[in-house]
C-alpha cells in the first residue's frame, strides 16, 4: 500500500484507559506509515501536547488527535472545543475514540467540528481492527493539513 513517511506522523492518543493505550501502541507499531505516537492521559495534558508546553515542548506539531471523551478533569468535550476555538489549533483532525454510543456525545462532538465518531468496540477483535482502519484511512488516504495552517 503506502511507503513509509521520512518524517514520523505525530499523532496524539488522548486517552486515561492505560489498556487501551497499550492497545492502541502496539496496533500502530504495525502501521505502514512511521507514526510517533504521544500519549496524553487527560485534556490538561492533552492542550499541553497541542501547544507544545511543559513535558510535551518539543514534541513537535501534531498532525491527527485520537480523542477519549470521558477524561479525568478536563474532559474530551472540552478539549475538542478548546482545539476548535484556537486559530492555531482548529485546522488539527480529531478523531473522537471512545465508548460513549449517547447520541448527545455524537451530536456535541460533531456540532464542535470532530471529523469523525468511532466508538470503540467492546471485542478486541473488532477494536483492532476499529484502529487499523482509522490508520488506514487517516494516515495513508487522507492528506493531512500542512504544519500550522488554521482555516479561516
Amino acid at each position: 500500500m503506502g511507503e513509509l513517511a521520512v518524517t514520523p506522523v505525530q499523532v496524539l492518543l488522548v486517552e486515561d484507559n492505560a489498556g487501551d493505550i497499550r492497545l492502541i501502541q502496539e496496533i500502530l507499531k504495525e502501521a505502514e506509515v512511521l507514526i510517533d505516537l504521544i500519549v496524553a492521559k487527560d485534556g490538561i495534558q492533552a492542550m499541553a501536547a497541542l501547544r507544545q508546553e511543559g513535558d510535551f515542548s518539543g514534541t513537535g506539531h501534531i498532525d491527527l488527535v485520537l480523542l477519549d471523551l470521558n477524561l479525568p478533569g478536563k474532559d474530551g468535550r472540552e478539549v475538542l472545543a478548546e482545539i476548535r476555538t484556537d486559530a492555531v489549533l482548529r485546522n488539527t483532525p480529531v478523531i473522537v475514540l471512545t465508548s460513549s454510543a449517547a447520541d448527545k456525545d455524537v451530536s456535541h462532538a460533531y456540532d464542535h467540528w470532530a471529523n469523525c465518531y468511532v466508538v470503540k468496540p467492546i471485542d478486541l477483535d473488532d477494536f483492532i481492527a476499529a484502529v487499523r482502519s482509522i490508520e488506514d484511512f487517516w494516515l495513508t488516504i487522507v492528506k493531512l493539513p500542512p504544519t500550522g495552517t488554521a482555516r479561516s
